[in-house]
């Protein structure tokens, strides 16, 4: 590549090539300032910046009598897993459990890792297929999960059939 002396160009040899431009306007407005012979570099470097955080909402699958909200999972995603270590670092007030349909599954192919062991590295109680008894009959603790609002338990399920 031969530099030719102009801004915002790319040179080989006797041809040089003017800048892609990502829009119309972008190549007119830098147009001009190439016929004005104003010097300039066209998008030459890249500014690291932060996004903002973002409000979201997390809605349990299931708050025990007892406070301890269970979140059943079939997978365990990539986006799951942020949302859950974001939760447990922002309310670590919440006792959040988890039931698996299979503890054994990898996190993603080729990993070493599975959903059971990610959990427990990560502090997180979980169980398979079904929520233990004995976190049913679990006493609650003092602080646990005082920020959920409650509500009168009954013998029915959420299709309000009898149990």
């Amino acid at each position: 590549m031969v530099n030719c002396g102009e801004e915002g160009t790319k040179c080989y040899g006797r041809s040089c090539l003017m800048p892609k431009y990502r829009s119309k306007f972008e190549e007119q407005v830098c147009g001009k300032l190439t016929k004005q012979k104003v010097k300039f570099k066209y998008e030459p470097i890249k500014i690291a910046y932060v996004i903002p955080e973002t409000d979201h909402t997390y809605v349990p699958d299931v708050i025990l009598p007892n406070g301890i909200i269970i979140e059943i999972k079939g997978r365990l995603t990539k986006q799951d897993r942020f949302k859950h270590l974001y939760i447990q670092k922002q309310k670590p007030e919440l006792d959040i459990r988890f039931v698996l349909q299979n503890y054994k599954v990898k996190l993603y192919k080729g990993s070493k890792t599975t959903y059971g062991e990610w959990l427990s590295k990560n502090n997180f109680l979980w169980w398979e297929k079904v929520i233990p008894t004995k976190w049913i009959n679990e006493t609650r603790k003092a602080k646990q999960n005082k920020n959920i609002k409650h509500f009168s338990y009954s013998s029915r399920s959420n299709d309000g059939k009898k149990l």
